[in-house]
Order: C-alpha cells, then sequence, then structure tokens
C-alpha cells in the first residue's frame, strides 16, 4: 500500500498518553461517538518531528506510519487501541502526540438518514427561500449540539456559525452536496 499525502486522510484524534505496561495508547477522539476509530482494522499515525533550535516543525515534515489495530475499546471516554508492533510502554509514550487519521473509504457505512459530519463540508448551505448562504467550511461540536460554519470555501473566511439541530437544518442532501436550512443571511 502507498503512503497517502495528508489531505488524502481524516483526523479522528490524538494519542495522549500510553495505557498500561504492554504498548496500548489512550487516544483523545475529536468525536463524541468515534464509530470509525472503535471499528478500523488499521490506522494511519503522523508523527510532526520535535522542533530543534527554533525552527517550527510543519505538517510537510510530518511523517505517516500504518499500524494493523489489534484491540481498540472506549475507556472513561478516551479510546485505548492496540497496535501491531507497540508492544510496551516506551514504544506507546514514543507516540504521545501522533494525530490518528484514517482514509475516509474506510469508515463503517451509514443508515441513509445519517451521515458523518466530514462528508458535509463542502456542501452548499441554502435558506428556506432558496437564497445561498454559503459553503460548509466546517463542522464542530460545542457539547450541547453541533456548529456549522458557513462561508467561502475559497478563503475559508467563515460568515455564520449556525446550530446543528433539527429545528434549523431541515433537510441534508448529500448526493446534490446541499443542505436546506431555517436560517437568514442577516441573522
Amino acid at each position: 500500500m502507498s503512503t497517502p499525502s495528508l489531505s488524502d486522510l481524516i483526523e479522528l484524534g490524538a494519542v495522549q498518553d500510553a495505557q498500561g505496561l504492554q504498548g496500548q495508547i489512550k487516544v483523545r477522539p475529536h468525536s463524541s461517538d468515534p464509530v470509525a476509530l472503535l471499528s478500523s482494522k488499521e490506522i494511519w499515525l503522523s508523527l510532526i518531528p520535535r522542533r530543534s533550535a527554533g525552527v517550527a516543525a510543519s505538517h510537510e515534515q510530518a511523517s505517516l506510519t500504518l499500524y494493523k489495530v489489534k484491540q481498540a475499546k472506549m475507556h472513561s471516554g478516551t479510546v485505548v487501541m492496540a497496535l501491531d508492533g507497540i508492544t510496551d510502554r516506551d514504544q506507546a509514550e514514543a507516540l504521545k502526540g501522533a494525530r490518528i487519521l484514517l482514509g475516509r473509504n474506510v469508515f463503517p457505512k451509514t443508515d441513509s438518514d445519517s451521515y458523518y459530519w466530514v462528508d458535509l463540508i463542502g456542501c452548499k448551505a441554502i435558506d428556506l427561500q432558496g437564497d445561498d448562504l454559503g459553503e460548509v467550511i466546517d463542522v464542530t461540536d460545542n457539547g450541547a449540539h453541533g456548529v456549522i460554519a458557513i462561508g467561502d470555501a475559497q478563503t475559508k473566511m467563515v460568515k455564520q456559525l449556525v446550530p446543528f439541530v433539527k429545528e434549523v437544518v431541515q433537510s441534508v442532501d448529500l448526493p446534490n452536496r446541499l443542505l436546506t436550512i431555517d436560517w437568514q443571511p442577516d441573522w
């Protein structure tokens, strides 16, 4: 398997620490329901080299390494993973801070009425009158509900933050890359 570029992968979490003495890692997931992390058979880890003598490390310098997942389970809000080739605490601690990445194509299938937030990015957002509000640039979680950042995809300039709740988001049409929301451009 050839190494993908960072732009082809989706970051799902980061290695927080080692767990136990057998080389397991504790992953801080970016999602409250990390189904893709828990079901993945292999993951990519992105390690950014440590800074040296005032030189900042860049994402271009990040190295990607593929690991087979032997086991993954939830534990106290984190995902504990056992990776093939990581057999002791020292090896696990060396991975601290690494980003956990997966290709979108290996995510578990969803029901017809559900989707991953990453699939919403790039969708056009319109109001109930059909007026263009912009493009979905990002989707985040504020603890109570999701929040959609709508704006200009070219400049990544956010124009509006819209709650991702059923009272506001009227429909999601992924095949046509369109969200219809009960929202006005001047709100």
